[in-house]
This record gives C-alpha cells, sequence and structure tokens, in this order.
C-alpha cells in the first residue's frame, strides 16, 4: 500500500550537514549489523566527494521505520551542482530543510528552498549543529520564516514544523529544553508530515528518470519514481522524450529498489516506489518510461540554463602522450558526450574543426569537477580560462549573469573586500554585523569578475573569510573589468628545472616549480613581480671549475613553489594561455609554445 511509503529529500547549503545526519538516521533504523564498521558520511561513495567533503551527486537510499519504507534522497548543497537538486526534487512527496544553527540561511538554501515550493512540498525544518558554542538558534529560525516569506511560500507551507538537532551526535528535539535522545522525533515527524504518494495502480506504468548512471555487469541504469500503474521484470516498455516522441522500446531485464547503501533486485514494482531500472540502452534523464498504451510523457521542469564554459581540446604540448592513454580528439569528444547526457546541468558544443569542445555547466567547481575526473580516468587535454555565457534580452541588449555573492569575514578586512568588489563591478546591497567580530556583507556582482577573485580572496582575509555564490540573474553588461595579476615567468628552453636556477631566479617573482621538474618552451614556471611577462632559463646550472674562493660558493636554498588546486589553475589563466591536463601533471603554458608564434597573435589581436 502507499500508506506504508514516504518519498523526501533533504536539502541545504554546502557543508549544513545533511550527509552526515542521513549517516546517523541509517544507524539508529538499523541499517547496519552491530559489529559493522561503517565510514563516515557513507553515501559519499566518489573519491573526489570523499576527498572535497561535498556532495556532487545526488543519491537515493530507503530505511524501514516500523512497518513504513522511507526512501530518503541525498542532495547536493554547492550551487554549482543544483542542476542535480532539481531534478530530484520531482522524486520527493515533502523535504527536510536543514540549517547551520550558527551560520542560518545561505545562498544554496535559499535557491533549493525556493525549487522545493514551487513544487509545492511541504518542507520540515531541522536547526542543525545546535551544539555550536556560537549557535543563534532563534535568530536562525527567524530567518528562516523571513525567507519563506520572501519566496512566497503558501500559508500552508509557511505553517512549517521545526525541529534542534545535532546529525553528528544522532539527536533531535521539538523544544531546546527536551531531552536529547535519539532522531525518533524526526522519523516521527516524517509519517504524520510528509503526505504518502499518490498510487493510482489501476492505470498503465509510468516513471521518470530522474537520474542515469552506469553499471558494469548491468549496464546503463536509469533511477526514478514510479508515477502510476505497477511493472515487472521483462516487461515491455517504450521510453518518450519530453515531445512526446518515442525514443526507444526494450524490456525491464531488472529492477532494483534501494536498502541502505544497496540496489536489491526485486520481482515488482508499483507507484510511490523509487526505484532503479535496466534494459534501456538509450533513454535518458527527463524521459518518461511507459507502457506502450500510454501516449503523453510525464512534465519535467526544465533546468537553469548554464552561465559559465570552457574549451576543451587536444593536448599538444611537448610532452603529450607521456602521462595518459586516452589523447585523441575522438576518445575526448566521446567522453564529453557522455558526460553531456547524464548531466543535463552541463552542455555540448563543438568547434568547426571538431577539434576543440566547449562545455558549459554552472560554475568553475562543476567544470573542475568534470575535468578531474576525467584526468584520473586517463585522459590528457589542454583547458582554456572560463568565460561566462551571454545573452540577448528582447531588446537587443546584451546580458551577462549577475551572482548574489555572501561573503563573512573579519570586521578588520570588510574595508578591504569592499573595495576589491567595487573594482570587479560589484553592487552592495546589504552589510551587517553578524557577532563575534564578523560581518556578512552581500553584493550582485558580475560572474566575469568573479573568475579567479577565489585565491585574492582568500589572501585578503588571511584564510578566515567564507565566501558563497549563487547564480541570482542576467542583466545588462556592466562595462570592461580590470584582469587581476601581474606577468608571467616562461620558460625558454625544454628540459629539467635546475635548484641553481630556481634560486637565482626568486627574486623576479613567485616559482611554481621545483628541481628536477620537466619543464618546455613557453610552459609557465613563475608569476613575474612585474606587468609583462618574462623568459627566462630555468636550466641554467652553475658552471663548474677547480677554483675556490671564501665566499662564492654560497648555499642554494630555494623558496618553496606555489602549489594550485585545478579550479585555481583554470581560473589564474589569462585568454592567450591554456592549462596542460594529465593523469599526473598539472602545468601552466601559453597558448602558443613559440615566441615568434606569441609576438604574430599579439599582433593580430592588436590590429
Amino acid at each position: 500500500m502507499s500508506d506504508k511509503i514516504r518519498n523526501i529529500a533533504i536539502i541545504a547549503h554546502v557543508d549544513h550537514g545533511k550527509t552526515t545526519l542521513i549517516d546517523s538516521i541509517m544507524k539508529q533504523s538499523g541499517m547496519f549489523r552491530e559489529n559493522e564498521n561503517v565510514d563516515v558520511c557513507v553515501m559519499d561513495s566518489n573519491d573526489l566527494e570523499r576527498e572535497r567533503g561535498i556532495t556532487i551527486l545526488a543519491k537515493p537510499t530507503s530505511i524501514q521505520w516500523g512497518d513504513v519504507r522511507i526512501n530518503i534522497i541525498d542532495t547536493p548543497g554547492h550551487a554549482d551542482f543544483g542542476g542535480e537538486v532539481e531534478r530530484v526534487l520531482h522524486m520527493a512527496d515533502g523535504v527536510i530543510l536543514l540549517t547551520d544553527a550558527a551560520e542560518g540561511p545561505m545562498p544554496q538554501t535559499k535557491f533549493v528552498l525556493g525549487k522545493a515550493l514551487a513544487q509545492g512540498l511541504k518542507p520540515i525544518v531541522i536547526i542543525n549543529k545546535i551544539d555550536r558554542p556560537d549557535g543563534r538558534p532563534e535568530e536562525v529560525v527567524d530567518e528562516v520564516f523571513d525567507l519563506f516569506v520572501a519566496l512566497d511560500a503558501t500559508d500552508d507551507q509557511l505553517d512549517f514544523p521545526i525541529l534542534y538537532a545535532s546529525g553528528r551526535d544522532g539527536w533531535c528535539v521539538k523544544e531546546l529544553e527536551d531531552d536529547r535522545k535519539d532522531l525518533s522525533p524526526l522519523l516521527e515527524l516524517v509519517l504524520t508530515h510528509v503526505a504518502p504518494p499518490s498510487a493510482e495502480y489501476d492505470k498503465p506504468f509510468a516513471m521518470l528518470a530522474t537520474l542515469l548512471d552506469s553499471d558494469p555487469y548491468l549496464g546503463r541504469c536509469l533511477t526514478g519514481r514510479v508515477i502510476q500503474g505497477r511493472a515487472k521484470v521483462n516487461d515491455t516498455v517504450k521510453a518518450m522524450s519530453l515531445d512526446g516522441s518515442t525514443v526507444e522500446t526494450g524490456r525491464l531485464t531488472k529492477l532494483l529498489m534501494f536498502e541502505g547503501t544497496d540496489r536489491v533486485p526485486v520481482k515488482e514494482v508499483k507507484a510511490g516506489d523509487i526505484i532503479c531500472i535496466a534494459g534501456l540502452s538509450k533513454a535518458s534523464v527527463a524521459d518518461t518510461i511507459c507502457n506502450a498504451e500510454l501516449m503523453e510523457a510525464v512534465v519535467s521542469t526544465p533546468i537553469d540554463p548554464p552561465t559559465m564554459a570552457v574549451t576543451i581540446s587536444v593536448n599538444d604540448s611537448p610532452f603529450a602522450g607521456k602521462d595518459g592513454k586516452k589523447v585523441t580528439s575522438t576518445m575526448i569528444r566521446q567522453r564529453l558526450l557522455d558526460e553531456a547526457e547524464v548531466n543535463v546541468a552541463i552542455t555540448f558544443k563543438e568547434s568547426d574543426g571538431r577539434d576543440s569542445f566547449e562545455i558549459g555547466g554552472r560554475g568553475e567547481l562543476q567544470l573542475g569537477v568534470l575535468i578531474e575526473t576525467m584526468r584520473r580516468e586517463g585522459f590528457e587535454l589542454t583547458v582554456s580560462r572560463p568565460k561566462v555565457l551571454y545573452q540577448t534580452d528582447e531588446n537587443g541588449v546584451k546580458c551577462e549573469p549577475v551572482e548574489e555573492v555572501i561573503i563573512d569575514v573579519d570586521e578588520e578586512y570588510s574595508s578591504t573586500v569592499v573595495d576589491k568588489m567595487n573594482r570587479r563591478k560589484a553592487e552592495m546591497t546589504d552589510m551587517r554585523s553578524s557577532g563575534v567580530g564578523k560581518t556578512r556583507i552581500t553584493f550582485l556582482a558580475p560572474s566575469r569578475g568573479l573568475i579567479g577573485y577565489q585565491s585574492t580572496f582568500m589572501t585578503d582575509t588571511r584564510g578566515t573569510g567564507v565566501m558563497n555564490r549563487l547564480f541570482h540573474s542576467y542583466q545588462p553588461c556592466k562595462g570592461n573589468i580590470p584582469q587581476r595579476r601581474k606577468g608571467v615567468l616562461l620558460s625558454n628552453a625544454t628540459g629539467q628545472a635546475v635548484a641553481y636556477a630556481i634560486f637565482n631566479l626568486q627574486d623576479r617573482g613567485i616559482m611554481f616549480v621545483s628541481h628536477q621538474d620537466p619543464v618546455y618552451e613557453g610552459m609557465i614556471i613563475g608569476e613575474h613581480s612585474r606587468e609583462n611577462d618574462l623568459e627566462v632559463n630555468i636550466l641554467k646550472g652553475k658552471k663548474l671549475s677547480n677554483v675556490r674562493a671564501s665566499g662564492t660558493d654560497d648555499a642554494v636554498t630555494c623558496t618553496p613553489p606555489v602549489k594550485m588546486s585545478l579550479e585555481q589553475m583554470m581560473s589564474y589563466i589569462n585568454d592567450d594561455e591554456l592549462m596542460e591536463v594529465t593523469p599526473n601533471n598539472l602545468r601552466l603554458r601559453k597558448r602558443h609554445l613559440c615566441p615568434h608564434d606569441r609576438k604574430k597573435a599579439s599582433r593580430g589581436a592588436a590590429s
């Protein structure tokens, strides 16, 4: 019966504790044996998720509470992966909105809550991390209510229940003074507050495909919610696109349901179930999988368009092919096409010569995660500086993406941050003290001006500032924004860097390479202390002779080189530069490696 099922999604800003809360729910529901060794953040199964401590892919799980099956969907908290959140909300009948007891509602809280309210879902609000010493739960509740009002919530949605919790310690309470035992108040509230899925068993089978992944044994697997009817293993179904046209016809070779972190085979599924199917080779996300007699596709909410893009092309450096096995444009093209099919927030466009590809996404982090994933799969490629995607409004005015930026900094650094943001054509909309010597500043800033600002921001705030960004709207172009950085130091030859040369070049700028690192002509080996680019000999060793004099043999001491992450490198480069990505190395280089070619290109750009 459908009243024995509840489907909920957990939504929140990044690092507010969604995955940790699900860990505690699964432990308390009896999903694991008493002697079983359970990882922290068990839902973050992807290597990159574990390394970065964030959720990238939405994943369903299921627990049994009494005689009711509760399907829970863990969603990403970072704005760059908002496409995942938009899709999975179709599978839920209710949402748990998690808010940090100290930070309060943040940009992504606003984004995911707006999507949930627009679909008519009634949230349960949890004020999490209540044991934080700087927690301010009563004020955060007021801020959450104000956010609901600002997002035009209905009277029903405004009547939301509130719980106070510590997901890490595994307890929640209705009132702050209640005994702090376990999470049963939350699970009981889910049963009473979240409506069971509507179950029309007598109608033809239909499900909306929401997530797509690949299994080495089952092939392509589509996850989604059964909207109506029933289905059994080996039933014949068809896949329909949003416009109602048939994509393919096939059989349901496997039906799987979720139990904890596992997918368990079942013989039959029915309306309200969240399931995974195998057997279809062309059906994709947003397609309707249904009986042949059904003629109308299930309506799906359109996904917000990408705001940023990078150009990916074949690695043509002198070291090409030394690290990776997948180096041809055909391999890169197929991998990017596969990604665009699985991830609806990614767009794919190829150049006329089919040797470079433009990949659009929500931000630098999402594009960086894609490139890092390809790198680990053995691909070699070059990546351009990110660029924003412009649009033209109905009056023919060129518009660019603008983001809402919320910055939390120590009061002493606030004037520096405001000055730097103003130079990037940002408009300050709010500034308030958030207690404990902290200031919260809100800006509307063009995405173009924020490319590469993260590293400058961390330097300006001595690593103590927190910056959160969220797409706001398209607005008329803000004009020229000055570029951020000084010139670069370029290697003038190919070989291995020498400590003696690095030592003598240190007063020219900051170095990116260390002793015996392989370098090539046109490769960026450091940042110049002045505005111009400078070619240097990083291979120059000390001349050997049999003459020794006191004071001439100084010890060579090299300052440790600056090591940037993939996203930092991507936003550091200028338009005439590229990032070389291989399985074992990340390098920066000029687009034209030969100095004569660079001069020709600069003359052409000037004219």
